[in-house]
């Protein structure tokens, strides 16, 4: 797009008419359906995360997109990251600069994004990787017609569910769900349970910062508009067993943070939360329930809908780029060509690292714990079977 030109301002910079120029973008484009694309999670965000900012682009004068970010250091990363789901550039359809003149256009040493929607080469082509997001999407029907249509087709899954159902009912107590919860204390417990896992399976804590925990607190504030955050619990008699903290807009809900206690995971309480949750939210309105990256296998059983967004790192021309592909050389010849495969989880743990951590030296602490678990990775024989 020749001629773009952008500033870049605080979020308390923009105006009324800003705003509303916002709004009408987003009720423009089907695309932007998401509460992370809202003003109100720009404005709360911006609040939170250390240097945070907006790019305003324009064309012949006219504003033709925002683009929420943060900055850490030379890099540039969607604003909120890693815990924003989707992102990209507010803008009306065919409007929007791609991934790529946004970062030559911002200047940026490098921009890394793991769940962009848009364009992100300049001339079409697409960078990165695609990635998959999953949505239960209701009919008519509603929550009853879905749990129908599912039950049929995935009839072991969901009746193995109301088995562990009515055993943690007889083991616990009555359960309950309750929606809607804006408890600091629970959200702290939900952190904690959280932090615990993120310990146990060697990934790096994104709460140890400090900054995103408090940006979750924030948002559970935030009820406005139609947008806001919330958790739901399930408790069986007098023990809570799970939680869950999503956000919601519009009709979309998006669950975020799931937690529940390790002892129980054999009664399956966060999968038993989260259909309890569609079940009580559907009754409100909400049709669409995002439930993120494609991966856990209980998604594929829930799941009717699905997005294809991009995960890619733009890095400015030179050295950078040389030594990225040098690196993918060296681990194909270590790993069994696999090198793009541990590139890429070696990118999102850096991504997740680069993003809360806002100092030179907690970004380095985490880079060496990163790199000694991709060199373990790297030694580890494939399992991956050879097609005959």
């Amino acid at each position: 797009m020749t001629g773009l030109k952008v500033d870049i301002v605080g979020v308390d910079a923009l105006g009324e008419a800003e705003w509303a120029e916002w709004r009408a973008m987003l009720a423009a484009d089907p695309a932007l359906d998401s509460p992370y694309f809202r003003p109100e999670f720009t404005q709360v965000a911006a609040r939170i995360s250390p240097d945070a900012a907006v790019a305003v682009f324009s064309h012949g004068g006219r504003t033709v997109g925002f683009f929420p970010h943060q900055k850490r250091g030379g890099a540039m990363q969607p604003l909120a990251a890693p815990m924003n789901d989707y992102h990209g550039v507010i803008a009306r359809p065919g409007e929007a600069p791609s991934l790529e003149e946004v970062a030559r256009t911002l200047g940026a040493t490098r921009l890394n994004v793991t769940a962009w929607v848009g364009a992100t080469g300049a001339d079409g082509r697409d960078l990165g990787e695609p990635r998959r997001t999953v949505q239960v999407q209701l009919g008519p029907d509603g929550y009853d017609g879905w749990y129908s249509e599912r039950r049929s087709s995935q009839g072991k899954f969901f009746k193995d569910k109301e088995r562990a159902r009515r055993s943690m009912e007889s083991e616990l107590g009555t359960l309950r769900v309750e929606r809607g919860l804006r408890d600091p204390a629970l959200l702290d417990w939900l952190i904690g349970l959280k932090r615990d896992q993120y310990k146990r399976t060697g990934r790096h804590d994104i709460f140890a910062c400090g900054w995103t925990a408090d940006l979750l607190h924030a948002l559970l504030k935030e009820d406005r508009d139609g947008f806001g955050a919330s958790m739901a619990g399930l408790w069986a008699g007098d023990r809570l067993t799970a939680l869950e903290y999503s956000l919601h807009a519009g009709d979309q809900y998006h669950f975020w943070f799931p937690g529940y206690e390790p002892s129980l995971a054999r009664c399956s309480p966060g999968i038993l939360l989260s259909m309890d949750t569609m079940r009580l939210a559907a009754e409100l309105g909400y049709r669409t329930f995002d439930f993120g990256f494609e991966g856990e296998h209980y998604k594929k059983y829930f799941c009717n809908g699905s997005r294809t967004v991009r995960e890619a790192l733009v890095l400015r021309p030179g050295l950078g780029a040389a030594v990225s592909q040098a690196a993918v050389g060296a681990l194909n010849l270590a790993g069994g060509g696999r090198g793009e495969r541990l590139r890429a989880s070696v990118r999102r743990r850096w991504a997740a690292i680069e993003a809360c951590e806002t100092t030179p030296g907690n970004r380095l602490r985490g880079a060496a714990q990163a790199a000694g678990a991709a060199l373990a990775k790297a030694r580890r024989p494939s399992t991956r079977t050879v097609p005959a």
